[in-house]
């Protein structure tokens, strides 16, 4: 007979589910399930911080759209991954994070780093449950794994005590599941489908705006297939970049807030109404509307829209395909009024592309940047202003291609998503857009970085400042109220990250930004490229939405 303990329970329901590695920073309550990792082969990532081995976990479901795993320590080691979970959660991430727990035997008794974690967590999780007997550690991890990655996808919870943790039992008293949740998708209703096609069908200037769930439903070739059929334009954020080459003749971007003004028909598939589409309040108010997305919580939140369709957007966009086959749309005239107007934008943004004014204008950094992105390399956008900037003039044109915070506005989260996509895909170059805030949150992983021999390239745009703060500070209060959004000019972030052991270059000059990033992925190193931007740069209007 065979006795296990619950690490070994942790590491083998993890693996059914494909969980290749984990993300972690080390802690007596959960060392159990290292030691079963190597038996598993199981790759374990520490890292230096525990927000960041949440924010790796997600980065490795976006990368594997699987569901990612964090494990953590009890107590500060649980808080400090608080972050990362509600990030998660946000973005509609699956993410399992594993929380230590002091044993059951000294259940409030004042045992080290004992708390609730449990309702600590359970408002920014789908689920949240404490494992109360050994045996039972695989039923509750397939349970964790079916919640995480059913319906709205989003962040789990499970706290292990010690005790139960560490806890021998007969391997023939475990019950291990192996088929515990549906892996089919989910189809929308014909009815409202087909309501949708005719509204689409009779359209004269129709819209689709399309976000995350494009991505994580793998549905970049149907919605390639579905706007040409309709011939309409497509505009995409968050994970949803990089569904549609920027070349094709319907990818738009610069123009979305004047065509969604304009639209009569208006398609919104796999991204809330939330501020990032100004809550929907900026659509033609004469526009038909139609909304699909698998929580039915999002369809005609903020606003009314005439057909909601709850399904899988793969699925939908099938089912709209096969409706609107054979149809001739012809949009041309408004079609070609907004390539337009994407034109003129663009012609305004070339002057400051094209820049030689220093300190260096955020846009020619962006054009520089832009020389170093082909298909076999991932962008990771962890920033305010310079982010938003790179969003608009790198080319990502592959699904998966482009990662950023999301709806939350976490910052901090680049180094964690780029030591999982190195994990996930080692011969794929990362170049790491951050801004100097950003950087000072979890740039210290620069050390992972260099004990795992991550080669991520991080280009810093250092306007010396919180940029997004001080132009709203600026704007309401003048320039002599600027307070406690300034970071001063001292800070050299290439030395940092030289004194981790990787490599550093620092550039005051727009000529030395291409050679600076060349250096940086040749050098095979982990590396960061300090450039110094101007602080107030003419053409943008930075800040951001609060309100």
């Amino acid at each position: 007979m065979a006795l296990v303990d619950g690490g070994d329970l942790v590491a083998r329901a993890i693996k059914h589910e494909g969980v290749d590695t984990i993300f972690t920073l080390c802690g007596g309550h959960v060392q159990a399930i290292f030691n079963a990792c190597l038996d598993e082969e199981i790759k374990v990532i520490d890292v230096r911080h525990e927000q960041v081995a949440g924010h790796a976990a997600e980065g490795w479901s976006r990368a594997t759209r699987r569901c990612g795993v964090a494990v953590v320590t009890a107590g500060p080691g649980v808080t400090d991954c608080v972050t990362a979970i509600a990030n998660a959660y946000q973005n509609r991430s699956p993410l399992l994070v594993i929380g230590g727990r002091s044993p059951l035997m000294r259940f409030e008794m004042g045992a080290l780093q004992e708390m609730d974690q449990v309702e600590l967590v359970r408002p920014i999780t789908k689920w949240a449950r404490c494992v109360y007997d050994t045996a039972r550690i695989p039923e509750y991890i397939a349970s964790a794994f079916r919640a995480a990655l059913t319906g709205r996808q989003g962040p789990v919870f499970l706290e292990i005590p010690t005790d139960v943790l560490f806890r021998k039992v007969e391997e023939k008293d475990v019950y291990f599941p192996q088929s515990y949740r549906p892996q089919g998708r989910v189809y929308p209703d014909p009815k409202a489908i087909k309501s949708a096609a005719e509204i689409i069908a009779k359209a004269e200037r129709p819209l689709i705006m399309a976000g995350s769930a494009i991505y994580w439903q793998d549905a970049h070739e149907e919605l390639r297939h579905f706007i040409e059929v309709a011939q309409a334009p497509v505009y995409l954020n968050a994970m949803g970049r990089g569904s549609i080459s920027q070349e094709h003749p319907l990818f738009f971007s610069r123009t979305r807030r004047n065509a969604l003004g304009k639209a009569d028909a208006i398609v919104v598939i796999g991204t809330p109404l939330d501020f990032r589409l100004s809550y929907g309040k900026r659509f033609n108010p004469e526009a038909r509307t139609i909304q699909v997305d698998t929580d039915p919580q999002e369809l005609a939140r903020n606003r009314d829209i005439d057909v909601a369709i709850e399904g899988d957007a793969k699925a939908a966009l099938e089912m709209l395909i096969g409706e609107l086959e054979g149809a001739k749309a012809d949009h041309k005239e408004w079609i070609t009024g907004l390539r337009e107007g994407e034109n003129k934008v663009r012609a305004q943004m070339e002057e400051w592309m094209n820049s030689d004014r220093e300190p260096i204008h955020p846009l020619r950094l962006c054009r520089e940047m832009a020389e170093f992105v082909d298909d076999n390399t991932i962008v990771v956008g962890d920033g305010g202003d310079i982010v938003n900037l790179a969003a608009r003039v790198l080319p990502i044109n592959r699904p998966g291609q482009w990662y950023d915070p999301g709806p939350m506005g976490t910052l901090g989260v680049g180094t964690g998503f780029c030591m999982a996509i190195n994990s996930v895909y080692p011969d794929k170059r990362i170049l790491m857009v951050n801004g100097d805030g950003a950087f000072g949150l979890n740039g210290f992983e620069f050390d992972t970085f260099v004990r795992f021999g991550m080669p991520v390239v991080s280009v810093v745009g250092n306007d010396r400042q919180w940029g997004q703060i001080t132009v709203g500070q600026r704007a309401m209060y003048g320039k002599e109220r600027v307070i406690a959004s300034i970071l001063g000019d001292t800070a050299r972030y290439d030395q940092v990250v030289e004194g981790l052991g990787g490599h550093g270059e620092f550039v005051t000059k727009p000529d030395e930004i291409r050679p600076a990033i060349e250096r940086a992925f040749a050098s095979g190193k982990p590396a960061c490229v300090n450039v110094i931007m101007d602080q107030e740069p003419p053409g943008i209007m930075g800040g951001y939405e609060f309100m």
